[in-house]
C-alpha cells in the first residue's frame, strides 16, 4: 500500500481547483482496493484456489479522462493519478489511460493483457482470472461503465468501478452497475452547471456492492 504520506502528497498536487481537490477522494479510495488486489496477485495467494491458471494476468487499471481531453495530459488529475500508480507499482499492475471516445480502444487492450499465453483466443480462465479496476471521470464515468457493459458480455469480470462527477454519454446508462462488477463507487458534487450522476445501483445486488454514492459540497 502507498504510505499516507505519499498519498498527501498527491492530494497536494491535484488540488489546484475545487473539482479537482475533491479528486483526491478517487484517488484515495482507488490506492486502497488496488493496493489489495495487486497484493493478492504478487504474492500468488490466488494460486491457492481451485481451476486458477498458474500463470497470472497483471492487475489491469484503466482510467478514462474527461471530456475532450488527452489521455496523457498531466495537468488533470485522472492522469495525474494512472502516473502516481505507475510509481507505485512498477511490476506486476498495468495502468493505462483513455479518451472518454476510446473505450473500444481499452476493451481491446485488455483483451490483450488478458491472453497470457498469446494465442488470440481467450480460454475461460484467461478470462475468469481478470483483475480489472475501471475508473473515470465525468464523460469518463460514463465510459467507465460503458466498458465494464462490453466486458460483461464478453464474459470478463471487474473487480471495482469508480466513477466521479459521471455524466452520461447518449446512448450510455452510467446509473446501472453491471453484474460482472464485484464492487462499485460514485462521487459526485452540485456545484456547476453540470451535475454528476447522482446514484448508481447494481443490475444483481447479489453479485455486485455498491461501497457509496458520496456527495461533495
Amino acid at each position: 500500500m502507498i504510505p499516507i504520506r505519499a498519498q498527501n502528497e498527491i492530494c497536494h498536487n491535484v488540488i489546484h481547483t475545487t473539482a479537482i481537490g475533491r479528486f483526491c477522494i478517487l484517488i484515495r479510495t482507488s490506492i486502497f482496493f488496488l493496493g489489495a488486489f495487486v497484493a493478492l496477485a504478487q504474492t500468488g495467494l490466488a494460486q491457492s484456489v481451485p481451476n486458477v491458471n498458474r500463470t497470472m494476468p497483471t492487475v489491469i487499471v484503466i482510467g478514462f479522462v474527461g471530456g475532450f481531453i488527452k489521455h496523457d495530459n498531466l495537468i488533470h488529475s485522472e492522469v495525474q493519478l494512472a502516473a502516481r500508480l505507475r510509481k507505485a507499482y512498477p511490476m506486476g499492475v498495468d495502468v493505462e489511460t483513455f479518451e472518454s471516445y476510446h473505450g473500444e480502444q481499452a476493451r481491446e487492450r485488455i483483451l490483450s493483457l488478458l491472453d497470457t499465453n498469446h494465442d488470440g483466443i481467450l480460454s475461460p480462465d484467461e478470462k475468469q482470472n481478470g483483475r480489472i479496476i475501471i475508473y473515470g471521470h465525468s464523460w469518463g464515468g460514463s465510459e467507465a461503465i460503458n466498458l465494464a457493459h462490453k466486458l460483461e458480455k464478453d464474459g470478463i469480470p471487474v473487480l471495482l468501478t469508480i466513477q466521479v462527477d459521471s455524466i452520461s454519454k447518449i446512448h450510455q446508462n452510467d446509473a446501472v452497475i453491471p453484474a460482472n462488477v464485484a464492487q462499485a463507487a460514485n462521487f459526485y458534487q452540485l456545484d456547476g452547471v453540470l451535475h454528476g450522476q447522482s446514484e448508481i445501483r447494481a443490475a444483481d445486488p447479489a453479485r455486485t456492492s455498491i461501497i457509496g454514492n458520496f456527495r461533495f459540497d
